[in-house]
């Protein structure tokens, strides 16, 4: 957000919003990639994690947050023997990506709910305004 101008409340959870579809984003890429294999290690995949960082607006008092990009899990493949495999090394083993399906669904559950938590703050602000304006 630029410096010049006070964090508003639509701002705020505009990036909080913008943050979680990262993190859905990044689980839902994991669970595509779940199962899939390679014949060394080094090819396999591994899951991703959104990074973030919490940003502080001294002019309004608001923080929100902001993604600052993924990062590759440093989780080991899992080195499955399975020599009529296609992709089988020599040795006959595969390496199957190291991803924990029930993380990657409760990583998504979060993420929604936070993103859920975000549009009804939204909607109570708008009724407010809303309100506010038929007071007067």
């Amino acid at each position: 957000m630029p410096a010049d101008r006070p964090m508003t409340l639509f701002s705020m959870t505009e990036q909080a919003m913008s943050a979680q579809m990262v993190r859905m984003n990044a689980a839902t890429s994991n669970l595509a990639n779940a199962g899939s294999v390679a014949s060394n290690e080094a090819d396999a995949y591994r899951p991703i994690r959104a990074v973030f960082t919490a940003e502080l607006d001294r002019a309004s008092g608001l923080s929100s947050v902001r993604s600052d990009g993924l990062v590759r899990s440093e989780t080991a493949p899992t080195k499955r023997y399975d020599p009529g495999h296609p992709l089988a090394n020599e040795e006959g083993f595969v390496f199957e990506a190291g991803v924990d399906e029930s993380a990657e669904m409760v990583e998504i559950m979060e993420s929604a709910r936070q993103y859920q938590n975000m549009v009804q703050a939204l909607q109570t602000a708008k009724q407010l305004m809303l309100e506010t304006l038929r007071s007067k």
